[in-house]
C-alpha cells in the first residue's frame, strides 16, 4: 500500500543479495550487512533482529529495512531478506523522525481545537507538514500553542505509537465513525484488501509508517509557518490550512537549519525578482505566467547568449518549432492519452483541435524526419530554447520554480549505438562547463535505471537498456563523482542522469537531465540507414542542461542573493556625481562605459550622496563610481563595490579595461 501520510525515500546501500525465505516455511532468513545469516520465527518482533548487534547501533536504531520493506521496531517480521538498521545518522532516519513529528503535531491540534478534519501529513525534503480543515483560521500565536502542547505530550511519558492492520472495509467504518471524510476518501481510492493505521494517544491516522520507537526522539521540533492548500491540489476542492514544521535529532542541527532558513528568506527569488526589477507574476494575467522586466530581460538575454554560443561550439544546430500543433501530433507521441490533464487544448471554429506544446521533442523529431539520414549524417544535435505550456494546478505554482509557461533549454541528439558513449560523455562535459561558469561548483548525481525483472513495462529491449545505462554510468565513473543509483526508478521510455545543483547555502536544485528515449523513435518511426543498408531506429537522447530558463534564473537569483556576477548583472555600474556641478563629468564617464559595452547608468537625482549610494546597494549593482571636485580636477573616478566598499581612485580608461577583463573571464 502506498504511504498516505507520507512516504520514505530510499537511500542507496551496499548489501548482499536477497535470500528470502528459509527452507523451513515457519522461519525466515535474515541476511546481515556482513553477509552472515540468521533464522527467525515468522512473525518475530523486529526488535529481536537487533540482538547481537553493537549496543551503540541498537541505541540509535530508528527503524529497519528488510529487503525493500521499511519497518519500525514494533512491527513483526513477515519475510526474510537483507537487513539494515536505520539510525539517526541516516537520511531515512530523519524522514522517519519528521513523519512521526507530523503525527505528534496532529495530536496537539486535536487536543487544542474542536471538530478538526485531518487530510495528509507527510515528511518532505526539508521538514514535514499536515493539512487540516477546521472552522477557524490558525494564527501565528496558535503555532506557539501547538508547539508547546507537543512538548507537553512528549513529556507525559505514557504515550507511544501503536500500529494496527485492518481490512479496508473496517478502516472506512472506523474513520467514518470519527467523521474524517478525507481519510475515508483516501481509503476508498486504495486498491488493496488491508490497510494499516497508527495511533498516538487519541489520534488515529491512516499510515504505512514507520515511526520512531521512543517519543524522546521528538525533542527538537520547530513549527515554521502557515499556508493554504487545496485538498489533493484541486482548486475545486476544499481549502485546507497547512502547518509546516521541521525536526532533527539534535539541537545543533535544528539551530543550523533555522539559521539557513532565515538566510533563505533573504534570498527568496519571489521577493528579489520584483525588488530588483527582474520579473513578476501578475494575478490579472493568471498564475504561473512570468512577466520579464527590463533588468530581467537583460539577465535572461545574457544567459541565452552564452547558452547558444556554447551549443554552437559543441556542434549543435539551432532550430525553432511552433508553440502550437495539431492534437494528432500529441496522440502519436502518447502525450494526449497519458498527459492530457496537463495540456492546454484549443478547439477552432473549423472543428480542428490544437495543443499548446507541453514538450519540444515531437517538433524536433519532425525536423529530423524531413529528410532521410544515413549513419554518415549522425550524430545530429538539435537545440532549441523552446517555450512550453503545462496546465499546472494553482496550488502547485511557486514563483519561477513551478510555472505554466516556461522555456526549456532543450536539445535532442539522434545517434547510432556506437556513438552513445561519446555523446553522453560530451553532454556531461558541457553540463559541467556551463554550470561551473555560472558559479555552481558542486552538484549531486542521480542515476535512474530499469528493473531487469520487470522488462515488460519498458519500451526498448534489454540490450538497448543495458547499453544506454552503461554509457551513463561510464560518464559518471570517468569523473569519479559520487552518485545515487536508483534501480527501478527509470521511466518506461529510458534511463537518465539527473544533476542537482548545490547552492551557496547548501540547498539542492534540479538542473541537468540526460535522458534516453526508446519510445518516441518507435512511435514516430525515427530511423537511419545503417552501414549495411538497413533501416534502424536511432538512439535518441533528450538533454536539458539548465532545466528551464525560468527555474534556472530562480535558482541563480537565490544562489547569489540577487548580487549577480558582473557579466550577468543587468546594471553593471552606476555613476554618481556628488553634486550638480559634477553632472557633466559623470555623464561623460557613463557614456565612455556604455561605449565600451558596459551596462552603466548615471544617477542624477537631487538626493544626498549617501542616499544614492545606499539605493545602488539595495539594487545590488556591482560597481559604483563617485565623481566629485577631486575626480573632475584629476580626470579620475572613485570606485566602490557592493561587497568591498571603496577600492580607490583610478583613471576611467583603467577602470574600463578591468571591467572588460572581468566580464570576458566571466569571473
Amino acid at each position: 500500500m502506498q504511504g498516505v501520510t507520507g512516504s520514505i525515500p530510499v537511500s542507496p546501500t551496499i548489501l548482499v543479495s536477497l535470500r528470502g525465505k528459509a527452507d523451513n516455511l515457519d522461519m525466515v532468513l535474515i541476511t546481515y550487512p556482513d553477509g552472515t545469516g540468521r533464522e527467525f520465527p515468522d512473525g518475530a518482533p523486529v526488535r529481536d533482529l537487533l540482538s547481537g548487534l553493537p549496543q551503540g547501533v541498537r541505541k540509535k536504531a530508528v527503524a529497519v529495512r528488510i529487503g525493500k520493506d521499511l519497518l519500525d521496531l514494533r512491527q513483526q517480521v513477515m519475510q526474510g531478506g537483507d537487513f539494515r538498521v536505520i539510525t539517526a545518522d541516516d537520511e531515512e532516519g530523519l524522514h522517519v523522525l519528521r513523519h512521526s513529528a507530523s503525527h505528534l503535531m496532529a495530536l496537539a491540534v486535536q487536543e487544542l481545537f474542536e471538530n478538526v478534519k485531518f487530510a495528509i501529513g507527510p515528511s518532505i525534503a526539508d521538514g514535514f507538514y499536515y493539512d487540516f480543515l477546521l472552522n477557524r483560521s490558525f494564527t501565528p500565536d496558535d503555532l506557539e500553542r501547538i508547539e508547546k502542547r507537543m512538548a507537553e505530550i512528549r513529556e507525559r511519558g505514557d504515550l507511544d505509537f501503536s500500529r494496527e492492520v485492518m481490512s479496508r472495509e473496517d478502516a472506512i467504518a472506523l474513520f467514518g465513525k470519527m467523521a474524517q471524510q478525507f481519510k475515508v476518501e483516501l481509503i476508498s481510492d486504495l486498491d488493496c484488501p488491508t490497510v494499516s493505521v497508527y495511533r498516538l494517544g487519541t489520534f488515529t491516522d491512516l499510515c504505512t509508517g514507520p515511526h520512531v520507537p521512543d517519543m524522546k526522539m521528538l525533542r527538537h521540533v520547530k513549527l515554521l509557518s502557515l499556508a493554504g492548500a487545496y485538498w489533493r491540489g484541486d482548486e475545486k476542492r476544499e481549502m485546507l490550512q497547512r502547518i509546516y514544521g521541521t525536526a532533527f535529532f539534535s539541537a545543533e542541527d535544528l539551530s543550523q537549519d533555522l539559521e539557513r532558513r532565515e538566510e533563505a528568506k533573504k534570498r527568496d527569488h519571489r521577493k528579489l525578482g520584483p525588488q530588483l526589477g527582474l520579473f513578476d507574476i501578475k494575478d490579472e494575467a493568471g498564475g504561473g505566467l512570468v512577466f520579464w522586466y527590463p533588468n530581467g530581460y537583460i539577465l535572461r538575454e545574457k544567459i541565452e547568449e552564452f547558452w547558444k554560443a556554447e551549443h554552437r561550439k559543441h556542434g549543435y544546430e539551432m532550430i525553432m518549432t511552433p508553440h502550437i500543433a495539431k492534437s494528432d501530433l500529441w496522440k502519436t507521441s502518447g502525450h494526449y492519452d497519458f498527459y492530457r490533464e496537463n495540456m492546454f487544448i484549443i478547439k477552432t471554429e473549423e472543428d480542428q483541435e490544437f495543443v499548446l506544446k507541453p514538450m519540444n521533442c515531437p517538433g524536433h523529431i519532425l525536423v529530423y524526419k524531413s529528410e532521410l539520414h544515413s549513419y554518415r549524417d549522425l550524430p545530429i544535435r538539435y537545440a532549441e530554447l523552446g517555450t512550453v505550456y503545462r496546465n499546472e494546478r494553482s496550488g502547485t505554482l511557486h514563483g519561477l520554480l513551478r510555472v505554466r509557461g516556461f522555456t526549456q533549454d532543450d536539445a535532442h541528439i539522434f545517434c547510432t549505438p556506437e556513438q552513445l558513449d561519446a555523446e553522453v560523455d560530451a553532454c556531461f562535459d558541457m553540463a559541467d562547463h556551463i554550470l561551473t561558469t555560472f558559479g555552481f561548483r558542486e552538484y549531486k548525481v542521480e542515476l535512474s535505471v530499469h528493473d531487469p525483472n520487470n522488462m515488460d513495462k519498458y519500451a526498448g529491449s534489454e540490450e538497448e537498456w543495458e547499453m544506454a545505462e552503461s554509457s551513463l554510468l561510464k560518464a559518471i565513473e570517468k569523473r569519479g563523482i559520487p552518485y545515487k543509483k536508483m534501480p527501478g526508478e527509470a521511466v518506461f521510455y529510458g534511463p537518465k542522469i539527473d544533476l542537482k545543483l548545490i547552492d551557496a547555502i547548501g540547498r539542492g536544485w534540479q538542473a541537468t537531465t540526460i535522458q534516453f528515449d526508446f519510445n518516441l523513435p518507435r512511435r514516430f518511426d525515427v530511423t537511419y540507414v545503417s552501414r549495411e543498408g538497413n533501416r534502424e531506429y536511432v538512439y535518441m537522447i533528450h538533454r536539458a542542461l539548465l532545466g528551464s530558463i525560468e527555474r534556472f534564473i530562480g535558482t541563480l537569483t537565490e544562489h547569489y542573493a540577487g548580487l549577480f556576477p558582473l557579466w550577468l548583472a543587468p546594471v553593471q555600474v552606476v555613476v554618481i556625481p556628488v553634486g550638480i556641478a559634477h553632472h557633466d563629468y559623470a555623464g561623460k564617464c557613463a557614456e565612455m562605459l556604455r561605449n565600451s559595452g558596459i551596462r552603466a547608468e548615471c544617477d542624477l537625482r537631487e538626493e544626498k550622496l549617501g542616499f544614492r549610494i545606499r539605493a545602488s546597494e539595495i539594487r545590488k549593482i556591482p560597481y559604483m563610481v563617485i565623481c566629485g571636485d577631486q575626480e573632475v580636477e584629476n580626470g579620475t573616478i572613485d570606485v566602490r563595490t557592493k561587497t568591498k566598499g571603496r577600492t580607490g581612485s583610478k583613471k576611467i580608461t583603467e577602470f574600463v579595461a578591468e571591467l572588460v577583463d572581468e566580464i570576458d573571464r566571466k569571473a
